[in-house]
């Protein structure tokens, strides 16, 4: 596998690089071999111009990016498969395939994009190979991100919102025997830590729009709706022990903060009053200090047997 040439970045002084051409002249003194190894010593202004290159024996050349590899890189070429060589194939072991965002939670408009999300579970004869496979596939064209089952199983574990909410999400477009198997122990997932990432995420977030305020004069209303939704989720799953997916008692508020029709003074007392509930609830919750991991690797290990025999 060739490597990928960046070349907006150049190569700091001290990186270790291989050669990809021979050097000189077999019968002089000066020779170095294609795959020899070299460090550079003296780094270009841009692309136009060489590294300076020193080998072991103290010899130094000037060498073109296109005639270098960074070594790591180097050992790299041949546990990688070709690139999209599995793609294909890939999409043919979804298990799992819904929509989320804004269609999902009733808060979409006519020019929404439809975000599907899932997951897949690949032959165990390629999750156990030298190559592996991908943790997960994106198609930003399509608007499409399929995890691959470990992948998904940790996320959920670790309260990702994205990953619960397509556990919950009312729009399942395919569901095997076997993701559905898993939707009925969607439950195990739900842990107080969804009090910890909720919280976490939306403080960091309203800081960035804060900064952007500041610095830009502008306010991202559909980022700000979104956050509160958030918060209105996470309160909900430690009361209730579900995630709410489709807005209805809120909806007509949340839409009025993605028409900037409400003051972000309002906004932020909103989100504020929000981290409070979120703060009672917690202490309220019958929800698990952490979820069930046994359960989520019993999953885990009869779906990878379930594919011993896949091809």
């Amino acid at each position: 596998m060739a490597e990928t040439i960046q070349f907006n970045l150049i190569l700091p002084v001290g990186t270790q690089v291989v050669t990809r051409i021979a050097i000189g002249d077999a019968g002089r003194q000066q020779f170095y071999p294609s795959g020899a190894v070299g460090v550079i010593v003296k780094a270009p202004r841009d692309h136009s111009h060489a590294y300076r290159v020193q080998f072991p024996d103290g010899g130094e050349v000037s060498l073109a990016r296109s005639q270098l590899t960074i070594r790591k890189n180097w050992q790299k070429q041949g546990l990688s498969l070709p690139e999209n060589s599995l793609d294909q194939d890939l999409n043919d072991y979804v298990i799992y395939r819904c929509i989320v965002g804004s269609k999902a939670f009733g808060l979409d408009r006519a020019e929404s994009d439809s975000d599907r999300r899932g997951i897949y579970l690949p032959p165990a004869s390629w999750q156990w190979s030298l190559y592996g496979v991908p943790e997960q596939l994106d198609y930003k064209d399509t608007e499409e991100c399929y995890w691959e089952l470990q992948k998904f199983l940790n996320l959920a574990l670790k309260a990702n919102p994205n990953v619960l909410e397509c556990l919950y999400t009312p729009l399942v477009e395919t569901v095997t025997p076997l993701a559905a198997e898993l939707l009925e122990i969607r439950e195990v997932f739900l842990s107080k830590l969804i009090y910890q990432t909720y919280n976490g995420y939306v403080m960091s977030q309203f800081k960035k729009l804060e900064q952007d305020i500041r610095n830009h004069q502008t306010i991202k209303w559909k980022h700000a709706m979104h956050l509160i939704r958030l918060l209105l989720s996470g309160i909900t799953v430690l009361k209730d022990g579900f995630v709410p997916v489709k807005i209805e008692r809120y909806r007509a508020e949340l839409l009025a903060i993605r028409r900037g029709e409400v003051s972000w003074q309002e906004v932020n007392q909103w989100r504020l009053s929000l981290h409070s509930l979120f703060d009672r609830v917690f202490v309220e919750t019958k929800l698990p200090e952490r979820p069930n991991y046994a359960k989520a690797n019993d999953f885990l290990i009869k779906a990878r047997r379930s594919m011993v025999d896949a091809i």
